[in-house]
């Protein structure tokens, strides 16, 4: 008696399950750019609210305050010279990531695909690529001037952003962007002669301002470590505001003498 219970038990459950409907299926990841909490596309020109002389100006030799610059880097400024390096096709070396976002200048962003956002630089026609998917395990990267940056969106609370944030009751959307870059080529941090080495690697944070009037401004935080030529981790913010299109764009080469 129990056994012909139990199989009608098993007879009926096809029948249980079936008026339950198939299940569903499982959500599809969203990308990076779908899951964006803030819009950075468009064009940005940079604010020089702070450092006007170090960054408006070529210093001059020995100007060496507000980086962190051990003994062997003030040698290597103090012996370097512009020209030299500008015949050897070396002009670019101050225009490397790790102080690309602190020059006088203005940006386009865009995503050339929904895992990627560019970054294009006027001063000195530089490109940036922030990948929110990592290399393949594996992959042989080469040192190169903007290095391999891998992103993040970030939210209030330090989470990272699976799916669109939630807006407030406002409205807005709120959260970060993390850049964590390597695979950096030596270069300059200032156009007199401050170098970083190969094994720097720097962190930034991104963040998106909007005042009430409608203003954009775009906060770059970034931290430069390396060990070669630095005593500690040289920070700086660069602050950029939203332009309406791209009409005052003007693409310059590098150059080590502006």
């Amino acid at each position: 008696m129990v056994a012909i219970c139990a199989a009608g038990i098993l007879c009926a459950s096809p029948s249980l399950w079936a008026a339950q409907g198939p299940a569903a299926p499982a959500a599809k990841p969203m990308s990076a750019e779908q899951s964006a909490p803030i819009d950075l596309k468009g064009y940005w020109v940079s604010l020089i609210t702070q450092n006007w002389r170090f960054r408006m100006l070529v210093p001059g030799p020995g100007e060496y305050a507000d980086i962190p610059i051990n003994e062997k880097a003030k040698r290597f400024a103090d012996a370097w010279k512009a020209g030299p390096d500008e015949a050897a096709g070396k002009q670019c070396e101050a225009y490397g990531a790790a102080v690309l976002m602190r020059n006088p200048e203005r940006l386009h962003i865009s995503w050339p695909d929904s895992e990627t956002l560019r970054v294009d630089t006027d001063s000195g026609m530089q490109t940036r690529l922030l990948h929110f998917k990592p290399a393949a395990s594996g992959t042989q990267m080469a040192a190169n001037l903007q290095g391999y940056s891998l992103a993040k969106w970030v939210m209030p609370g330090g989470a990272a952003a699976q799916t669109v944030a939630a807006p407030t009751a406002s409205g807005k959307r709120y959260g970060s962007l993390q850049v964590d870059t390597n695979h950096l080529q030596p270069g300059l941090l200032r156009k007199n002669g401050v170098p970083y080495g190969a094994a720097t690697t720097m962190t930034e944070w991104w963040d998106l301002h909007t005042e009430p009037g409608g203003d954009e401004w775009l906060s770059i935080s970034t931290t430069v470590k390396d060990p070669e030529y630095l005593t500690g981790p040289y920070i700086y913010d660069s602050v950029f505001q939203k332009e309406p299109d791209s009409s005052k764009w003007d693409p310059e080469p590098c150059s080590l003498n502006f």
